[in-house]
């Protein structure tokens, strides 16, 4: 239901009571979440304490007050600044639904790992009923005729400030869940998270963002990585949060080059680990590790330009003959590609072929990085707060990731990027109008694969060690699944899609081998529901939904807007 949806009549005493209800509502949550929710300490990070609120509980006390700031757009000091933009009631729907959900699933949680809901204390009781009366409440509130949210322009300080905001809770947030060991606190956290953005959307504040961040691209973009820099100092030290943190940008970084192929140019790669892996195995051979394979040991900076060069090599190599199929036949050939590379690692071993790779056994034992002096194995004290040896290679991976960005970027607003454009959208007509085609698929499959390459010689130094079997089909899915969650052919989408495919995984052991069937229904959900990706660029936008002409509309006025 969009924001300029006409009012639906609502009975007279209907409307009365709503509001009351709802700020009651939101008084019981506070209330009760500063009640004990729970009698036994152990459970969801200790919620037994009167008057000292709990991390979960914080986190009911901090949609409760959005909840306030809600109402009080609908009813209050706020009606004239807030209340004519905001889709307040929507908001205050999705919130009622939301903190019910929230508080069930406390409940449930208290109750099984304590043996039945008689040990649930009676605040969790009072912030439930609170969150029922928010809903009921929230249900009798009448629509409203608003002004469009995405066209209220703040001033530039006001849009930076909401950006600086924004940033620092994804930080602050960023770091409360990862610091949550107990399966049934990170699912609950990740519910109110959840929420929180579906309250953005349902009042028009996502929009509004989205269009902030379009018009202060450099402050977004600076402030994203300010707080990807502060975030070690957030983790206390702690080597787990670190060790997945560089495992993300590894995997991001990948993802990103991945982009160039399937995002920009639109050629489908099922063999895209392989070339991940050239990088790491070159890395591994020129190391000073003992079961190296090659006597040379150059400096890193130049294993870095060997690895990447050499997984460019590759793709040239196997892009020439491949690409002069398209589609499916292109798919089941660069997958053939990536079991080609595993099974060649596994032949290298001296036996079966030259002695290169170690085979199945692979190359262990790959000493820390060391550039000058700094050696990226030790620990370093700043601030009071240890910085291991994770920290140190996620400093060096933001670096790449940085360069990664600002090379995707740059062909994307180039002549080459808008001629991958014209490949994907219908390589015939680009062809006819004078494309080269064939040579734009060969330097896409080359840079993608030199990107590739670069994250691999990192990852080599990282893990301590490469095998084949790291380097499966599983792992070139992943990728592919993460580029089509976030968004083909964006940044942000493709580094949250990399996020969220290499971060739950990890957070969520707790599921086992449950952990790719919840990943397999997330995907379907996407694609039913959002085939765009959840960043996705204009383009992909209009191709989804070609038959939304407010979208259209839309879009075409922010384009213009921006040629201003």
């Amino acid at each position: 239901m969009s924001a300029a949806q006409t009012a639906v009549p609502q009975a007279a005493g209907t409307n009365r009571a709503a509001w009351p209800l709802g700020i009651a509502g939101v008084v019981l949550v506070i209330v009760g979440s500063f009640l004990s929710w729970s009698y036994d300490r152990s459970i969801l990070g200790d919620l037994s304490y009167i008057g000292d609120p709990g991390g979960l509980q914080r986190l009911t006390i901090i949609g409760a007050v959005l909840a306030l700031i809600l109402l009080l757009a609908i009813k209050g000091p706020l009606t004239k600044s807030l209340g004519p933009w905001l889709d307040a009631t929507l908001g205050l729907r999705a919130f009622g639904v939301g903190l019910t959900l929230y508080m069930v699933l406390i409940l449930i949680a208290i109750g099984t790992e304590s043996g039945g809901l008689i040990n649930v204390d009676p605040g969790a009781y009072i912030s439930l009923a609170g969150a029922i009366a928010l809903l009921v409440g929230s249900r009798l509130l009448p629509l409203r005729q608003l002004k469009d949210l995405s066209r209220a322009k703040a001033p530039a300080w006001a849009e930076i400030l909401a950006i600086a905001v924004t940033m620092a809770a994804v930080l602050f947030g960023a770091a409360y869940a990862l610091g949550l060991t107990e399966a049934w606190s990170f699912i609950i956290c990740l519910v109110f998270f959840a929420v929180v953005v579906v309250v953005m959307f349902r009042t028009g504040t996502l929009n509004w963002f989205s269009h902030v961040a379009q018009r202060n691209k450099k402050v977004l973009t600076l402030a994203a990585f300010v707080v990807a820099f502060f975030f070690p100092f957030t983790q206390n030290g702690s080597d787990a949060n670190m060790s997945i943190a560089t495992q993300v940008l590894i995997f991001a970084a990948t993802a990103m080059g991945l982009n160039i192929v399937v995002g920009l140019a639109g050629l489908l790669d099922l063999g895209y680990i392989a070339f991940l892996g050239s990088g790491a195995y070159v890395a591994a051979m020129l190391s000073e590790s003992a079961f190296a394979t090659i006597d040379w040991h150059p400096p890193f900076p130049i294993v870095v330009l060997l690895g990447a060069c050499v997984a460019a090599t590759l793709g040239l190599i196997i892009g020439s003959p491949t690409l002069r199929v398209s589609g499916d036949y292109l798919a089941i050939v660069t997958l053939g590609f990536g079991e080609i590379f595993r099974l060649t690692m596994n032949n290298l071993d001296g036996t079966n072929g030259p002695l290169l790779t170690n085979g199945p056994n692979g190359i262990p034992g790959i000493p820390e990085l060391q550039i000058g002096s700094f050696n990226f194995g030790d620990t370093h004290t700043v601030g009071g707060i240890e910085l291991g040896r994770f920290t140190n290679y996620y400093f060096l991976l933001l670096i790449l990731i940085a360069f990664v960005i600002l090379v995707f970027a740059r062909l994307n607003d180039s002549r080459i990027g808008r001629g991958w454009v014209a490949i994907r959208e219908d390589e015939k007509a680009a062809e006819a109008m004078g494309v080269n085609v064939f040579g734009l698929k060969i330097l896409a499959f080359a840079i993608g694969a030199f990107l590739a390459g670069l994250a691999g010689t990192i990852k080599a130094h990282q893990d301590v060690a490469v095998s084949p079997d790291q380097y499966v089909f599983l792992e070139s899915a992943f990728l592919l699944a993460a580029i089509v969650l976030g968004g083909m052919g964006t940044i942000a989408g493709v580094l949250l899609g990399a996020t969220i495919l290499k971060l739950l995984p990890e957070k969520l052991r707790f599921f086992s081998e449950y952990r790719l069937l919840m990943f397999g229904l997330l995907l379907v959900l996407m694609m039913r529901f959002r085939p765009e990706g959840l960043v996705a660029s204009r383009r992909r936008q209009l191709e989804f939904h070609e038959d939304d002409e407010e979208l259209a509309v839309a879009i075409g006025s922010d384009l213009v807007e921006e040629a201003k």
